[in-house]
């Protein structure tokens, strides 16, 4: 019962889902990826619908154990809901965090004729792999940026379209600094323009489920217009230095998003989502 396989072949038993079976396990990019793979087995033709997303229950004395060994997670004990400070300057590492979320996608067609209400559209979905180091993302972004360039192009949207973009944002060192000038190198000035927020700074980091999460998170904000904020933005980072829409949510009409997710083995994986247009 300890395959990463079974979670999913336990659904499938209890519901009788005899057809298209996967699981994807690539850290904390799977649930973003899982919801790529989806998309990308609809458009196959291989299945009408998929139930797709992830689920994490990490929080055990060894799975912290080993996070606290690499000096990956917050320290400040002392101030539990200030821990998690995605792009702030005073950002120690992440706050570990557990939850699920599942989205079903269907093909339009399937959609329509069961009189489904479409919620969003999965535009585009790509993926790429460092290929550096075990833990420690490119120092360069540039697979980041590849990732987050593939998708664009799959979706066939520019950059200059996005509205907003929820960032992988876990509150480390590392991962914001390079994820931000990933974004740079893709945008360019328009980085400067297009809000950014992180939804880890509210929840935590789920790891393998966080994508999951945070493309719920890009839904609402398309059927909502409303940004969720980056909370914890106190101390400005010159390393970090785009508009991450610090401690207040935003009001804004929210047409394309770009999800990125990140994990370790240098796995990159965004997707964009797209307000459906009847």
């Amino acid at each position: 019962m300890i395959l990463p396989n079974m979670a999913s072949a336990n659904v499938a038993r209890i519901f009788g889902a005899k057809g298209y079976n996967s699981t994807v396990i690539t850290a904390c990019a799977a649930s973003n990826q899982a919801i790529g793979e989806a998309s990308e087995a609809i458009r196959r033709g291989v299945v009408d619908i998929v139930l797709t997303g992830g689920t994490e229950a990490s929080i055990s004395e060894l799975g912290l154990s080993g996070f606290c060994i690499l000096k990956a997670l917050s320290t400040r004990n002392e101030e539990p809901d200030k821990a998690s400070r995605p792009f702030d300057a005073g950002r120690d590492g992440f706050v570990p965090a557990e939850g699920s979320a599942i989205l079903i996608l269907e093909s339009l067609e399937h959609a329509l004729d069961r009189g489904a209400t479409i919620l969003a559209e999965v535009a585009g979905f790509g993926t790429s792999c460092d290929a550096f180091h075990a833990v420690q993302p490119d120092e360069t972004g540039e697979g980041a940026a590849r990732a987050i360039r593939w998708a664009l192009a799959d979706a066939e949207t520019p950059p200059e379209t996005i509205d907003y973009i929820n960032a992988h944002g876990t509150s480390t060192q590392l991962n914001d600094a390079i994820e931000t000038m990933a974004i740079k190198t893709v945008f360019g000035e328009r980085a400067y323009k297009v809000p950014i927020s992180s939804t880890k700074s509210m929840v935590g980091h789920a790891l393998g489920g966080a994508g999951a999460l945070e493309a719920v998170a890009c839904v609402k904000s398309i059927l909502d217009g409303v940004i969720h904020p980056t909370v914890n933005q106190e101390r400005p980072d010159p390393s970090c230095d785009l508009d991450y829409v610090p401690n207040v949510a935003r009001q804004q009409r929210v047409d394309v998003v770009l999800s990125n997710s990140f994990g370790f083995g240098g796995q990159n994986t965004c997707t964009v989502f797209r307000r459906y247009a009847e």
